[in-house]
Parts: structure tokens; sequence; C-alpha cells
């Protein structure tokens, strides 16, 4: 919930990995009156206060007196042959790994939905309308082969950014109207007339890079050259497709701040790549990871009987989730002919039988998922549409279904029996709609068949995407299963080189301008884009706009809503389930303070405010 009152600004750097998926901002909504912070503060809020005091000592969220040291052993499924981050068109190492070594301006509260704190900067101002932010950097900054960071470092990037990034951070980039250096440490930016409450945000999250070390005629290729940074690990080691070791830099500038204490406490973190998710899990059974996060429900509730389990060298740990539960289903590919009818859509909607998959695949352990915002004020899940929201989508008619607006719409519940029954003539009503006719090849439409693929990397996925093509079977539609080993399978994703996908649609504290890389025509179109459906819907993008120019949280909660709604009323998605707990399992001696109330990802994936309690490895 965003606080009613409206101030801005307070002292304090703030952890590391909140930064790292500078397109994935997420908005929130701005009060219409903002007092103008004093001169020199080092804290960012999109809205209210930041909720650390001046004078704190060290993150609520973790131990400031963790012991430091220690190797921790992670294990990841697929393979990387890029380093840059900034490349989206070959496979790149995660965001989070490259993120533990390059640093931004400011980087994000774990704790607080939208606040950002200084880390290269160590303050910032701003006028009462947010036109003009002057950032000052901390004269202790440098990168990690002892280069001190500077003005013209900040600029360089915002430059390089902005000309050669991925494409939606170009658009947001370009945004600005003038980016100057006044002097050494002191950086103005000066932004558009038009309002946009997140913009403050994308350049307190600028990734600051080395101009001294960077080919800019080469930026945007692919690399394995370990990249320069100055954050609290530098990359020690590459076996490409293999293995990355991060290794703790000693001479780290930011280690004594107070909003570090407690964090970054392994010396060396190693990364093996696996081929497939049981030889990963083969892999830790073995002893030979530290930690996992267990999203096989039917594996946490029968696949640890393993001796180092049962003697104690393995325990499980569940943990409720602090962010709001975003979308996993099966993604429709919009760029494909076969699926641009709606009517198409929720016809194979109908036939996923959760019910069955729920019992008899997750031991009844997930719980059906209804809205792109799930457990958040922004659902409109069992939710009648507000006299506000029926005002924004006057302007969008027919773009919400009559259920989905008054909230009375759910998935499809199957039982085996009628509803069953109930639910293949609705989907053969539907697809007879949309020109489909039975004959002795199956659905036909203009001589065309009705088929198509499901892409999977898993086991997992391979049994459930067999069931739902079953199921399809039973309304004429011929839907081919295909299983690819990762490397594969994420060059495909990347290239949208798919029918059909089960995709992850994860969300935020509070949703606004990253649902562009989701939604947008921009990212649409640009390959290695989170835009898995490639919908490209101008009434999406109204209201994404909508999102980033609220300026109070009944404003944002309208237009999350709204755009909930068209979203559900497109079935873009088919919607799967979700887990009320994260389930992990990971070695005893492996400790943490609690989890942050809005974590980027469940752990910081670098388990970043954990630390080994026994002596380290």
């Amino acid at each position: 919930m965003i606080p009613k009152n409206c101030a801005g600004l307070v002292n304090a750097p703030v952890t590391l990995f909140a930064a790292l998926l500078f397109v994935s901002l997420g908005s929130s909504a701005l009060c219409a009156q903002n007092s103008p912070p004093p001169p020199g503060q080092n804290g960012l809020a999109m809205v209210g206060s930041p909720a650390l005091p001046a004078s704190f000592d060290h993150l609520p969220y973790v131990n400031p007196d963790a012991p430091k040291g220690g190797r921790l052993r992670l294990g990841m499924v697929g393979t990387f042959e890029n380093l840059n981050r900034f490349n989206i068109k070959l496979l790149r190492a995660p965001l989070f790994l490259l993120g533990a070594v390059q640093e931004s301006l400011m980087e994000r509260s774990q704790d607080e939905a939208k606040t950002y704190y200084g880390v290269i900067a160590q303050s910032v101002e701003f006028d009462e309308a947010r036109k003009r932010l002057t950032f000052r950097l901390n004269p202790r900054a440098h990168f990690s082969d002892g280069a001190p960071i500077t003005s013209a470092d900040v600029i360089f990037s915002f430059d390089l950014l902005k000309d050669k990034g991925p494409p939606q951070q170009r658009v947001e980039l370009s945004l600005v109207k003038n980016a100057e250096a006044l002097d050494a440490h002191t950086i103005r930016f000066t932004l558009p007339d038009a309002y946009d409450a997140e913009l403050p945000l994308r350049l307190a999250a600028l990734p600051v890079l080395p101009k001294h070390a960077i080919d800019v005629g080469r930026f945007a290729e692919a690399t394995l050259t370990p990249p320069l940074g100055s954050g609290a690990y530098v990359v020690a080691e590459v076996k490409v497709g293999e293995r990355l070791v991060l290794r703790r830099d000693p001479s780290y500038w930011a280690k004594d701040l107070p909003m570090r204490r407690g964090l970054f406490n392994f010396d060396e973190i190693d990364i093996d790549y696996y081929k497939d998710a049981d030889t990963l899990f083969e892999a830790f059974k073995a002893g030979l990871v530290d930690f996992r996060e267990e999203t096989s429900a039917s594996r946490w509730a029968s696949g640890y009987d393993f001796p180092a389990f049962t003697a104690g060298r393995v325990v499980k740990e569940a943990i409720k989730p602090g962010r709001p539960i975003g979308m996993e289903g099966f993604a429709f590919n919009l760029r494909k002919e076969t699926f641009r009818d709606v009517r198409v859509r929720e016809a194979l909607s109908l036939m996923l039988d959760f019910e069955w998959i729920n019992r008899n695949y997750n031991f009844g352990l997930y719980t059906r998922t209804k809205s792109y915002f799930d457990d958040s004020p922004y659902s409109s899940s069992d939710r009648p549409a507000s006299a506000a929201e029926r005002a924004l989508l006057l302007r969008f008619p027919g773009a919400v279904r009559e259920d989905i607006l008054e909230g009375r719409w759910i998935p499809p519940v199957h039982d085996g029996a009628s509803r069953d029954r109930e639910l293949v003539r609705r989907a053969q009503a539907l697809l007879a709609g949309a020109g489909y006719r039975l004959s002795d090849a199956g659905l036909v439409k203009d001589g065309a068949p009705l088929r198509f693929e499901i892409l999977v990397r898993s086991r997992d996925e391979e049994r459930l995407a067999l069931h739902f093509a079953a199921s399809l079977k039973k309304i004429g539609v011929d839907a081919q299963v295909r299983s690819q080993e990762p490397a594969q399978y994420n060059r495909r994703r990347q290239q949208f080189d798919y029918d059909m996908l089960i995709g992850q649609w994860l969300t935020v504290a509070q949703p606004g301008g990253e649902q562009r890389s989701h939604w947008d025509e921009i990212s649409a179109a640009g390959s290695g884009s989170a835009d898995l459906a490639g919908a490209a819907s101008p009434v999406v993008q109204a209201l994404i706009d909508a999102l980033v120019a609220a300026r109070s949280e009944e404003a944002l909660e309208t237009a999350a809503r709204a755009l909930d709604r068209v979203l559900l009323s497109g079935f873009y998605f088919i919607p799967l389930y979700h887990a009320t707990e994260i389930r992990t399992a990971h070695a005893p001696e492996l400790k943490h303070a609690r989890n942050p109330a809005f974590p980027m990802y469940p752990f910081g994936m670098l388990l970043d405010n954990w630390w080994f309690e026994s002596e380290p490895r």
C-alpha cells in the first residue's frame, strides 16, 4: 500500500541486487504534492517517506554481525555463452550474477516497494515537480581496477545505454531531455514536462560503467570477457556454458557502508550449470550444491528421502513469499496466425484440467492462479469494477468481458463428469464461431488443421503438457509436445520460435512501467524480450501509460485492476497455479536473516543476506 504522506528522501545506501533488472523496475503512484527535499539527501522514494531513518545502522532484513567466509555452491539448469548483460541475443549469464559485479547510482531497498538509496551516488536532489534530478557521487567510489568513478562515467553510461542498450531501456532513457556533468562528482538530469512517475527511479537505477574500459563500437556484442564493475564481487573464473565463479573483491569500496553491513558474506560463489533439473537434483543429493529452491511439488512431497537428508546434512525450509504472485501458464504466441482469434485461445483454455493435475501431479499443494496480480490489491479477482475503472475502460469498448468486469470470472473447474462435458461443448462452440469444423483430418479451418507445438524444457513441464495435449484431443485439436535441452529451448524462446510454452510472468510490489517489457509493441518485436505472448495491444499499452501516470494509490489500483481485466479478457495465458510458500532445501549450516518484504528474487538468488554459521569450507 502506498503511504499517503508525501516526503521523499532520507539518508541510506542499500542492497546490491535490487537494481539488476533495470528494465523491470515497476512503478508506483506519486502523491499529487511532493515537498521538495533538503539538498544532499541519500534516498529517493517514489511516494511518501522512506522507511529508514537517517541514522539507520543496517537493513532490517540482514544480520549485521553475520560471519564472513566460505564458498557457496549453487546450481543452474542450462548454459551460457555471453557475459554481456546488455546483449539480449545470445544466452547470457543471469542478470543477478552479473549485477553482483556492476552497480548502479542507487538501488532499491528490498523491504520497501519503491524506495531507492544511494550506492555510487551518495546524495540526490530534486525539485518539487521532479523535473530535475541532481546526483552527487561518493568520492570513495571506484571500479575493481582502482579507477575512480566520476561524472564522466555516469554520462558515458547514460549516453551508451540510450544509444546501444536493450530496446526498452533505449526508449526509457530517450525521454530524458538533458544529462550534464556539473563537476567531477555531480550530474544533473533534466526530465520532460510530461509527467512520468517512474523516470526518476529509472535514472536512479542507471548502471555505472567504466568509460576507460569499454569499446563503444563493440559494446552490444556478446562477449566472454568478465565485466569490470564496482560491485562486491569480481568474475574470477569462466568455463563457457559450465561454470562461473564470483570472488569477493577485497578492495570493495562500499563494504563498510551502513547498508552493506550483513551482506555479501561469502568469500566465493560458484555457479555450476547442469543439463536438466534431474541432473541438478542429483548433484544436490550428492552434496555438490548447497542450496536449491524446490519447484516440483512431487519432489517436495516424496523426493527428500536420500541419505544426506535423513542424516541431517540437508534441511527443508518453507518461507512465505513477500511479494504478489505473478502468472505462470501456457503462453500463446500471438505472432503465429493460429492464436490470433481470442475465441480459439479461450476454447483451448477451457480444456486445462487443473483439478486433476493438482490432485495427481502436485499432491494438492497448489492454488489456481486467477489474476496477473494475485494476492495483491491490484488483482481484479472477486472484485467488481469500480466506477473509476469503468470510466477508464469506457475508452475501450469491448476490451473487457462482462463477467470479468463484474469480478465473477474464474478459470474453468473440472470434475471428471458433467462439468467436463459442458466445457467440451463450450470449447467446440467457440471454435465453431472461429470458423473451425470437425473433419476426418481433425479440426479444420480453410483446409488447415488446428495443429500446434508445445515447447517444454523439463520432465515436469513435459508431463503437464502431455496431459493438456490429451485433453485437447477431445475437441479435435492436435497439440504436439516438443522437449528440448535448455540451451536450444532458450534460443528458441529468445527468438520467439514457438507456438506455445509454459512461461512465467513475474510481477513486482507495485506494477507500472515494467509492464512494457511484457506487453508493448517494442517488446513484441524485440528478440530476447520478456514478451512471450506478443499481443502488442494498444489497449494494454494505454493502460500501462495510465499506471505510469498514476498520482495516488487509488489511481494506481484503478489502472492495475483495469489492466488485469483486459489481460484476462485477452486469454494471452492459460493460468496454471502457484504455491503459497517458497520451498527451499539447503545445507544446515547455511543461515539467513528474515526474508525481505519485497525481494527482487525470492532470496536475492545469490543469497546476499545469508551466511555460513559453522566453519566455512
